[in-house]
């Protein structure tokens, strides 16, 4: 049966509501095109049709990395590691709210894929020192970068747009102080872009 690598074929697609689909002009800056809509529409429908969509819960553990390959594309970051293996990462950043990570030792085996833009991979950002390079290299790049604050209080930020607890449009903000050289703290927030959605609904 084809293996279908429907995950890299249509980016940002699933995180539109239906809200967002059903308004004159899209939801984000950059509208896709008709025929790409029903093109990507088209896809799904034949592949929910064979069962056969592979996503990163579909690639097993210690799988080498052409298997990896083969579900999931060709990363669009990596990071090299001290053990001489490599941080592989699948963002939708910056309009998208997932990523999907990996680590390939040096002889090209993936330890697990997994979903890494959520609250408990970033309860990790509490332990230890954590600098940009290693920020980016556990979440990928962020969303956006900005400084907010007053005075000694004036810090970068680094947002990074994700699901929390699997269903909120939210966006976990990471701060790396004055310098931007070092993680003071983080916390979530709602996602201003999808505010629109609730004034329709009347909140």
């Amino acid at each position: 049966m084809p293996n279908f690598r429907c995950f890299s074929l249509f980016p940002g697609f699933f995180s539109n509501t239906d809200l967002h689909r059903r308004r004159k002009t899209p939801f984000f800056s950059q509208p896709a095109a008709p025929r790409k809509v029903l093109c990507n529409m088209g896809l799904i429908a034949l592949c929910a049709t064979l069962g056969a969509c592979a996503t990163y819960r579909d690639v097993p553990p210690n799988s080498p990395k052409a298997v990896v390959l083969e579900t999931m594309g060709s990363p669009n970051f990596t990071c090299p590691m001290a053990d001489g293996g490599t941080r592989a990462i699948w963002t939708r950043q910056p309009n998208g709210q997932y990523a999907y990570g990996t680590r390939f030792n040096s002889a090209g085996i993936a330890d697990r894929v997994e979903s890494i833009l959520t609250d408990e991979n970033f309860r990790k950002l509490d332990k230890g020192v954590w600098t940009p390079q290693d920020v980016t290299c556990e979440f990928g790049p962020p969303a956006k970068v900005t400084r907010v604050g007053l005075g000694e209080k004036n810090e970068v930020v680094w947002e990074y747009r994700y699901k929390q607890a699997n269903a909120w449009n939210s966006l976990m903000y990471v701060y790396l102080g004055r310098d931007g050289q070092q993680v003071t703290h983080h916390h979530p927030g709602p996602d201003p872009a999808y505010d629109y959605e609730f004034e329709i609904m009347g909140f």
